[in-house]
């Protein structure tokens, strides 16, 4: 009985041992994202408080996977009762899951749009020149946000701002290659023989505390 027994298991060892195990499969996935295009390329807009974001088109095309996506708009970052400057987010995913995001500025105002703060400054304190330029009815941005001499180049940063009326602008809260800034006692005066704006460049350090003033040229 015990030899039966044994050769039993050896039988039963060869015939499973032949089944063929099911193959795994895999698949390779090469990392891409769609790209998203605005048409004619605006990704700035302004809307009256109160008033609705227009119609914002925008396409998707994935050139690895040569697809279409499509493009979602998500406007709860916007509060059309405030004024100041909202970001709204578009993303696209494509097949894989991989998304991309784009970024539409706009800046919600009263401010008429024959209002132009654009153009040549210079800071009153150093006299380095700034240019300022306007993208949409009162949204602009200024090349050199703390009006930074060329000797200190990683501080000369782009920043967005947004006129409210006569006399305020708003410096709102964005990321700069040096973190996040914000304004403070930011204000304008649109008397045509000395035009200026101004504010304080937040967080400080490194900008320090001093109120900046920008004289139109």
């Amino acid at each position: 009985m015990k030899k039966i027994f044994i050769f039993s298991a050896l039988v039963f060892l060869a015939v499973t041992g032949c089944r063929k195990q099911p193959n795994s499969v895999s698949t390779e996935v090469s990392v891409s994202y769609p790209t998203i295009s605005f048409a004619g390329g605006n990704i700035y807009f302004s809307i009256p408080v109160g008033g609705a974001l227009p119609n914002v088109s925008a396409t998707a095309y994935d050139s690895f996977y040569q697809e279409r996506d499509s493009v979602l708009i998500d406007k709860s970052s916007l509060d059309n009762t405030t004024p100041g400057l909202y970001i709204v987010t578009a993303s696209s995913k494509n097949k894989y899951g991989m998304t991309a995001y784009a970024s539409i500025y706009v800046a919600v105002t009263n401010i008429p749009s024959v209002i132009n703060l654009g153009g040549r400054y210079a800071r009153t304190s150093n006299n380095d020149t700034v240019h300022v330029t306007k993208l949409a009815t009162g949204l602009y941005v200024t090349d050199n946000v703390g009006g930074v001499l060329a000797s200190n180049p990683a501080f000369i940063l782009p920043a967005y701002f947004v006129q409210v009326d006569d006399t305020t602008i708003i410096l709102p809260n964005q990321q700069t290659a040096q973190g996040a800034i914000f304004g403070t006692m930011a204000a304008c005066n649109m008397s045509p023989l000395d035009t200026t704006y101004q504010y304080v460049v937040n967080p400080n350090p490194p900008f320090g505390s001093s109120l900046r003033v920008f004289l139109k040229l």
